[in-house]
């Protein structure tokens, strides 16, 4: 008996095909990029308990110079080999910028130390592959992932900024080659930028006796780290964190549309309910056929969902991968395959979801007396009645958002309280268009206002929940707009007034008291400021300590957000520190604070100021220089900053300095180069977040747009009775856009505020506890105009598809053909 049931049930979607991707669409593609961001965080978690990694070979190991710029000497290296460490192989990094103005780390290697490292799965053709990166003209290396992502080919070359090109490329298809970088003989990088030494010397595993040996010698100023799992897992915490919040966003507003798609199927077939039950068939069977439909939909959207999220995570990873090494030198492999525990907790997350957004729809089709399912009206009775329901826990959502905000501030909480705004304000919506569409219809004098309104009020029953997702796609797209966009400013303001130098280098420290003294020299050299930093651990973790001169220059350099009265002075002649902006949140000081800090410094330090700083993933303490040689005079990286006077040309004087001390290219930077690389890691930074952000909005589009086209379809006896009865062509068309028009614009109003008040709580709440970084938020009026132009333009494109469709046919076949 069921089986006559579920096809008669069935039978709906054959004649509302629409609806068919409608469905689809929603849940499939909300758990898509639910599954994407889940397997991008979960690569990157395992890349780092995995450490450093070529051709799936661990080296838990890395040894590399304490100073940021220092090479590891070639002479050790040799050392080490001699010793009998033949577990190490050397490595040189070094970023290329391609004429595209595309950047990627090149990781250049010695495949025959690399080689005698291998782990004896190596293949035979592998090695001879390694073999052929030492020979003239370097080919460079790549896997399959990446040549994916870049666009490469095999044989292709890479053509540099400079107009070299480089190459050609050989793309491997070995499983075990995941590196997100491009990897070449080491001669290669030598070619590209002349230099001595290495980055880093990685080290697999080692003895007990091997290990004792080299810590034994193993040279002032280098460092051997063990797997970094336990730094970086900390420091990225955030990073993924908001990844995941983008993930759940786009889940929920595929929800949305997956829920609008059922409730309206399901009113859609209430006459065929009621005549099913007039002919016998009980609740019990209805209930039975309309689960085994509901679980065909959450069997296809785990399938679709979980494919089409491996696939989105493949293109996400490289750019995740890119953001990840340049914040903190992260390598993550770019290799992915699926793990049960995401499709585990796709179906738990999409059985919630759809038992959330079906069991009322469903329970009202079953328990509605058959009578009244064949009456036309009640479509519309029932939702003005879900809308004031909805409208009502709309208000007990907006009071445990206040109870949230009342409570101390976290990042956690602050995700609580965005989304519980965003449930609020979704929900309340379509009772807020529903009441304005009837009072419009009530106060309008003429007739044909009054049933354009309320005509609008009732077509809410299909297009209030797509509304719903549309709205708070846009809000959060507008929001994400707005964070980015303002963080981008400041941070470029921020850099502007910290580089206020020509010239930075990074000097050895035997070198630096002779470069300086070399500069002063120079006639088109005004000043040189000298600034030290250093490391040091703490009980709260990693603490940056750096020194800053007394000069006027250097205190407007400084980007100060709160200061203690004559704190310039205070700073040099007493005991007194400031710190970073983040160190003062996370510790919860105030300017004005004695504080103790890690030895040699000690105790009873007083704050005179806290100062804005976007580029430090650990707290720092600024301290006078003064101070800075009384703790530490022969320790700690040292910086100078060389001010030009105007008119002098820097690329001479770089030119001279680079000749006559014989620095490395990276180690003199000039303002114009380190402005450029900060706002690259920048962007690289938040593609991955803005991508997200758009397909978001894709999602909602789509789903207003099949939504859309799916009700003004059901319209069609509506609108055959009205062509019938006289209405032309264009006032059909009239009709339908201007109610869809309106409820676009209304949309629109709400979205917009919601938007930049999402984006005030993103950066008071979520960025401030999760980097530890606060700024004013500022509005990008283009950018909101472009996305609520993009978005309403599909939507009266959704609602003429079907008018035109109608309009094309004769009045009496569209009335045949409706009924």
């Amino acid at each position: 008996m069921l089986r006559p049931v579920v096809n008669s049930l069935w039978g709906h979607y054959r004649r509302h095909p629409f609806q068919i991707i409608l469905v689809w669409l929603g849940l499939t593609l909300g758990i898509a990029l639910l599954v994407g961001v889940m397997a991008v965080n979960q690569q990157a978690k395992e890349s780092y308990r995995e450490g450093e990694q070529l051709f799936s070979n661990p080296f838990p190991y890395r040894i590399r110079h304490a100073q940021v710029g220092m090479k590891v000497p070639q002479g050790f290296y040799i050392q080490m080999r001699r010793a009998g460490l033949k577990t190490c192989s050397p490595l040189e990094e070094y970023r290329i910028v391609t004429d595209q103005h595309r950047d990627f780390q090149l990781l250049g290697i010695d495949p025959v130390a690399l080689m005698g490292v291998s782990d004896s799965h190596a293949l035979d053709d592998g090695k001879v592959k390694l073999l052929e990166l030492m020979r003239p003209p370097y080919p460079i290396m790549i896997g399959e992932q990446l040549a994916n992502y870049i666009g490469l080919s095999d044989g292709s070359m890479i053509t540099l900024d400079s107009g070299k090109k480089i190459g050609p490329i050989e793309i491997s298809h070995d499983e075990r080659m995941n590196e997100p970088r491009m990897i070449a003989d080491i001669a290669l990088l030598r070619e590209l930028n002349p230099s001595s030494g290495f980055t880093a010397v990685v080290c697999g595993e080692m003895s007990r006796k091997d290990l004792s040996k080299l810590t034994h010698i193993l040279p002032p100023g280098l460092t051997l780290e063990r797997k970094q799992s336990a730094k970086l897992e900390p420091l990225t915490n955030a990073f993924h964190l908001n990844l995941f919040a983008m993930g759940m966003l786009s889940f929920v507003v595929g929800l949305f549309i997956f829920y609008q798609a059922m409730s309206l199927s399901f009113a859609q077939r209430q006459p065929l309910v009621g005549i099913l039950r007039q002919l016998g068939v009980t609740s019990s069977q209805i209930a039975k056929a309309l689960m085994f439909e509901l679980s065909a939909w959450i069997v296809l959207g785990l399938i679709g969902g979980n494919l089409l999220g491996l696939l989105l995570a493949h293109q996400l990873l490289p750019g995740v991968a890119a953001s990840l090494n340049d914040l903190y030198s992260a390598n993550v492999s770019l290799h992915i395959q699926w793990h049960w525990s995401w499709g585990l907790a796709s179906l738990a997350i999409a059985v919630f979801g759809c038992a959330f957004a079906c069991t009322w729809p469903m329970i009202r089709l079953v328990r509605t007396q058959p009578a009244r399912l064949s009456a036309h009206l009640s479509l519309i009775r029932f939702s003005g009645r879900e809308f004031a329901w909805q409208a009502l826990f709309s208000g007990v959502f907006i009071l445990v958002a206040f109870a949230i905000y009342q409570l101390p501030h976290g990042q956690l909480a602050g995700f609580a309280l965005i989304a519980f705004i965003l449930i609020a304000s979704g929900l309340f919506m379509p009772f807020l268009l529903w009441k304005l569409f009837l009072g419009l219809g009530k106060v309008c004098r003429s007739a044909q206002l009054r049933w354009f309104f309320n005509d609008a009020a009732a077509s809410l029953s299909y297009r209030g929940v797509a509304a719903m997702a549309f709205m708070l796609a846009l809000a959060s797209n507008i929001g994400m707009e707005t964070m980015v966009g303002s963080f981008r400013n400041t941070t470029e303001s921020w850099l502007e007034q910290r580089l206020a130098a020509d010239i930075y280098i990074r000097p050895s420290m035997n070198m630096a008291p002779r470069i300086s003294k070399w500069l002063q020299e120079q006639p088109e050299v005004e000043q040189v400021w000298w600034s030290w930093q250093k490391e040091t651990p703490s009980e709260a973790g990693t603490i940056q300590v750096m020194s800053i001169g007394n000069t006027d220059g250097e205190k407007h350099a400084l980007s100060v957000k709160e200061t203690a009265y004559d704190y310039w002075k205070t700073l040099h002649t007493s005991r007194s520190v400031m710190v970073s902006e983040s160190m003062a949140l996370k510790h919860r000081w105030d300017v004005g604070d004695v504080i103790d800090l890690p030895a040699p410094m000690n105790k009873k330090w007083k704050i005179v100021g806290i100062y804005y700083d976007y580029g430090n993933p650990y707290g720092q303490v600024l301290i006078s220089q003064s101070k800075w040689q009384r703790f530490w005079p022969h320790s700690g990286q040292v910086g100078l900053a060389i001010h030009l006077e105007k008119n002098a040309n820097p690329d001479q004087l770089l030119a001279d300095l680079g000749a006559r001390f014989r620095l490395q290219p990276e180690r003199i930077r000039n303002n114009a180069a380190l402005m450029k690389e900060a706002m690259g890691v920048f962007d690289r930074t938040f593609v991955v977040t803005s991508t997200l952000g758009h397909l978001t909005l894709f999602i909602a589009v789509c789903g207003l747009f099949f939504a859309t086209v799916a009700g003004e379809i059901s319209r069609q006896r509506q609108f055959s009775l009205l062509r019938c009865m006289g209405m032309t062509g264009r006032e059909l068309a009239l009709l339908g856009g201007g109610q869809l028009l309106m409820i676009g614009i209304m949309t629109a109003l709400i979205a917009l505020p919601l938007g930049l008040i999402l984006a005030q709580l993103l950066i008071d709440v979520v960025l401030k506890y999760s980097f530890g970084w606060t700024m004013p938020v500022q509005y990008f009026p283009v950018d909101y105009l472009t996305t609520l132009g993009t978005a309403l333009l599909a939507l009266l494109v959704a609602g003429a598809w079907p008018v035109w469709r109608l309009v094309r046919r004769s009045a009496i076949l569209s009335l045949r053909e409706s009924f």
